[in-house]
């Protein structure tokens, strides 16, 4: 049975009024109102013109009006002007007229032969339409209506009753709608371009997609420095607390190295082998993330790696250069190679090397590395699965994704704080709620409308909280409601049950689990002595988070005596003669 995406019943104004210029869009946001409302729609043009475009009588159009309104009180999405011909019998405060008015501003300019549409089509159909790039756009008529409250902020998908395989559990729970794929032949030339021109194609794209062209794309020491000294003492504090917290944490991730003697004269040894030189990403998007290059570094000196190379995307604002917060990070942590880098691009130069365009660079601008590590966008997500092969990758850790699993006896206000902490990062953030409480989920919706209206970000959460990628989900139990959390496989999940400890274990899929009401996702984020680089987009079914094995080779290293070789001599030469391998045989027989 398909299970349909739910929005549940609306609060707020129910009777809607939609109403601007010709193209502007009110027809489509009219419609896509009606539909998420699930409530009857009318257009005015098909009230008060004919078909054969002529004008109706104004009391028989009015009168068609006010039958619509008397057939619909609990709800209705009417769109048109018509203002002068209505009387006022629409405006909000009169008897059964709307309960708020909304302006569709989408500009637009037209062109194309202005054939006239149909009546009910619309007024700006039947010519060819092109919406200005820096319009108000209302392609989708959600967000709209939730920052009106119309519509709660997020949606929900009601699994109670269902009983659904692995398989359709993956299908059914909410994802980005982001492309690796498709974004892999976006950036597939940046690849090819960086891994051919080096330099002078780091700065063309920094540029392009940066707005500035960094004089130095490795950034000189002095700028580390004079980063560092002028840190802010408190972030300067926060910084070596969390990189004390994590190197903790990481240290206790050394695997020993193991000797096992197989038998008398016969040993095998297990080495752990540190990587030789790594590329680690910090993003710089909408946030700045200071806190990554703890993250990425720290792991990688606990490993042992020798060389580290940090990349970040050159700010405007700061010359050319990354973010002052992570140049300080970098500097903090001993790390003096450093460059001002984005994107796809960052990751070819990592993956491939790059040679010098200008004289500040000299011949070889960066040498390639053994592994690349780091958050980022879809595009970063795309560049290292193309590189994968050439390089070590750690995961696919692309937009943030949160995950809570809870039961009746949840904080809701600590819930939404939480999902409103993660969506915060990006209009593409996750954020889910899987509960067997629909009061839960009810309380979660009231705190989320407090709390979203008073964030900073707020039009970043709401975009994030309503789009595909977010939901409450309904379980009819808390068993079924670890079967949808094993299928999403978050990044981040939290657990918030009454028994949240016995369930955490549990889990198997997960990037990181946080458990009971006092281990927020924030606090992974920053101290808690685990790492925040995780797998994202179901990569935690197989894939685990950035720590000291992502830089970590097993050797392994054999040894044994003539007289253990010759006693097991006589099988191996059956077994390279069973795989028509005989050579093999003849290779232990020549030393016994």
């Amino acid at each position: 049975m398909p299970v349909e995406r739910e929005t549940p019943a609306p609060r707020g104004p129910r009777r809607i009024r939609v109403v601007g210029a010709a193209g502007s869009g009110k027809t489509h946001l009219a419609r896509e109102s009606a539909a998420i409302l699930g409530v009857p729609r009318l257009e005015l043009d098909a009230v008060f013109w004919a078909e054969d475009w002529t004008l109706r009588d104004v009391a028989e159009a009015r009168e068609q009006v006010q039958e619509f309104l008397a057939a619909h009180p609990d709800g209705w999405v009417i769109d048109g002007n018509w203002r002068s011909r209505l009387d006022g019998m629409l405006e909000p405060g009169s008897p059964g007229g709307a309960d708020v008015t909304v302006w569709s501003r989408v500009r637009r300019t037209h062109r194309g032969a202005g054939v006239r549409p149909a009546v009910g089509a619309g007024r700006g159909a039947g010519v060819a339409q092109r919406t200005d790039r820096d319009a108000v756009t209302l392609t989708e008529a959600g967000p709209a209506l939730t920052t009106l409250g119309v519509v709660p902020l997020i949606a929900r998908i009601d699994l109670r009753g269902r009983r659904l395989s692995a398989r359709e559990l993956r299908a059914v729970v909410p994802r980005a709608e982001l492309d690796v794929e498709a974004a892999t032949s976006a950036v597939e030339p940046i690849l090819a371009d960086v891994r051919e021109r080096g330099g002078a194609a780091l700065r063309d794209y920094a540029e392009r997609f940066d707005g500035v062209r960094p004089e130095h794309v490795r950034v000189p020491a002095q700028e580390l420095e004079r980063a560092l000294a002028s840190l802010d003492p408190a972030l300067r504090d926060a910084l070596t607390t969390s990189a004390a917290r994590v190197r903790q944490g990481h240290e206790a991730q050394l695997p020993p190295a193991r000797t096992t003697r197989i038998a008398p004269g016969a040993v095998v040894r297990q080495r752990w082998v540190p990587v030789r030189r790594v590329g680690l990403y910090v993003p710089g998007g909408l946030a700045l993330y200071p806190s990554s290059v703890v993250m990425n570094v720290v792991a990688a000196q606990v490993a042992g790696v020798e060389a580290l190379a940090v990349a970040s995307p050159p700010q405007k604002e700061n010359g050319g250069l990354p973010d002052p917060g992570v140049l300080a990070a970098c500097a903090l942590l001993g790390v003096d190679e450093v460059y001002a880098v984005g994107g796809a691009q960052a990751i070819a130069m990592f993956a491939y090397g790059a040679t010098g365009s200008e004289d500040v660079d000299g011949e070889v601008l960066c040498e390639p590395v053994d592994v690349v590590t780091g958050p980022g966008n879809v595009y970063v997500a795309a560049a290292k699965r193309a590189v994968r092969g050439v390089v070590g990758i750690d995961a696919e850790a692309g937009p943030t994704e949160i995950a809570i699993l809870a039961d009746a006896g949840a904080d809701p206000d600590h819930v939404a704080a939480d999902l409103v902490s993660q969506a915060e990062h990006d209009p593409n953030a996750a954020a889910v709620l899987v509960t067997d409480s629909p009061e839960l989920a009810d309380a979660v919706d009231d705190a989320l409308e407090a709390r979203v209206s008073a964030t900073k970000h707020s039009e970043r959460v709401r975009a994030a909280l309503g789009g595909p990628q977010s939901a409450v989900v309904l379980v009819d139990d808390l068993e079924s409601g670890l079967d949808v959390v094993d299928a999403y496989a978050a990044e981040h999940l939290e657990i918030q049950t009454i028994d949240a400890a016995e369930r955490a274990e549990r889990v198997h899929n997960a990037g990181a689990v946080f458990v009971g009401p006092y281990s927020p996702v924030s606090l992974g984020d920053y101290l808690a002595g685990s790492n925040h680089v995780l797998p994202t987009g179901g990569c935690a079914h197989f894939a685990s988070g950035l720590g000291v094995m992502s830089f970590l080779k097993s050797v392994q290293v054999i040894e044994y005596t003539r007289e253990a070789l010759a006693e097991v001599t006589p099988a191996l030469s059956v077994l390279a003669d069973a795989e028509d391998l005989p050579a093999h045989g003849e290779a232990a027989r020549a030393r016994t």
